[in-house]
């Protein structure tokens, strides 16, 4: 599957993109990630994610949920987001260049077993959902294999699994 399409589906409600959808050509803003600043009681999420428009998207639908998110664009950033401040759930797209979600997830997984992070589900988001591919992502070390295209109510009905989400 060509990576420039849009994987998420929309809620029923309108998400403005602005400026993710805005001509060829032009540097649209990235999300605020230099500083973390955390909100008692909100959980919080690392989306890894290398697809812009999925990326403000993904965003969008967890600020919408009441989750704190922080945003990692491969592998590499991801395991320094999680060093930095170990997250409560990560959302792991699983074909990126650079270190793919399958082989960060390992690293993760050695990194909790080896003391050095705390125990915390990872979630595979991917395009991909043959059994063989589900297989793949639970062998990395992943708790569930979330497809895309993925939509606000499937992904909020999954993050409720593991996490305990504002009432709204």
């Amino acid at each position: 599957m060509d990576k420039t399409q849009l994987l998420f589906e929309v809620p029923t409600h309108p998400i403005w993109l602005g400026a993710a959808c805005s001509g060829a050509g032009e540097e649209a803003p990235q999300p605020d990630t230099d500083e973390l600043i955390v909100a008692p009681g909100q959980p919080q999420v690392l989306l890894v994610e290398d697809n812009h428009i999925n990326q403000v998207v993904a965003m969008e639908f967890l600020s919408l949920m009441g989750v704190q998110a922080r945003l990692a664009k491969n592998g590499v950033e991801a395991l320094a987001a999680c060093a930095e401040a170990a997250p409560d759930l990560v959302l792991m797209d699983i074909q990126m260049p650079g270190m793919d979600g399958l082989e960060c997830a390992r690293r993760i997984r050695a990194q909790q077993r080896n003391g050095l992070l705390p125990g915390f589900p990872i979630l595979a988001l991917t395009a991909h959902a043959l059994d063989a591919d589900v297989a793949a992502s639970m062998e990395a070390g992943m708790d569930e294999h979330l497809t895309k295209p993925l939509d606000f109510v499937a992904l909020r009905t999954r993050l409720q699994r593991w996490l305990k989400l504002p009432e709204h």
